[in-house]
């Protein structure tokens, strides 16, 4: 994360510029991909009010807020707490998103055992439920090659739904896609 700090009509103490890159460096919990973030960081001073600016700028993020108080220290903790709550309303929203598309499926075994009066009736042996791994055909075919596996569920990234691959009994490969989402 790099992080430019610019001051305007004043010259900063070397505490401040501390307390600036200590406060400024706790971000780094809230974005991803710490190395393609800039931070432009900006503290200005006009008669009584000091104001705090700062741009947050990443592959897909952009946030900028403004603060002014009586004091540089005060109006740096606003500035964080506001630009903090923007990074977690982002967070959140990706993180809801990402559950609102997960789909799970869910297997069970089936058994048949004869029952009293000489038909057979299904009983639930075994129960399971897994959310599919994002991948192609061609990578699913190579999973359950070397998985071993007779089908292998998974979410098609190409078609965006669940599909079901299977080896056929020639030692083909054959794909189920259900066509719906």
């Amino acid at each position: 994360m790099n992080i430019a700090y610019n001051f305007k009509n004043f010259d900063p103490s070397p505490h401040l510029k501390d307390y600036a890159a200590n406060r400024f460096a706790k971000l780094d919990k809230y974005v991803n991909n710490q190395d393609e973030v800039d931070i432009q960081v900006n503290l200005a001073v006009e008669k009584f009010r000091q104001i705090a600016e700062v741009v947050l700028t990443g592959d897909t993020l952009h946030i900028s807020a403004a603060e002014e108080s009586q004091d540089m220290y005060a109006a740096i903790d606003l500035i964080l707490d506001k630009v903090v709550a923007q990074l977690k309303k982002i967070r959140e929203k990706k993180h809801n998103t990402k559950r609102n598309t997960a789909q799970s499926v869910r297997l069970e075994v089936f058994s048949l055992t004869p029952s009293e009066d000489g038909t057979r009736e299904r009983t639930i042996v075994e129960s399971d439920s897994f959310e599919p791994k994002p991948m192609d055909v061609e990578e699913a075919a190579m999973q359950l090659e070397s998985l071993n596996y007779d089908f292998l569920v998974f979410h098609n990234a190409e078609s965006e739904r669940i599909n079901v691959i299977y080896r056929r009994r020639n030692g083909d490969f054959g794909l189920i896609d259900p066509g719906v989402r």
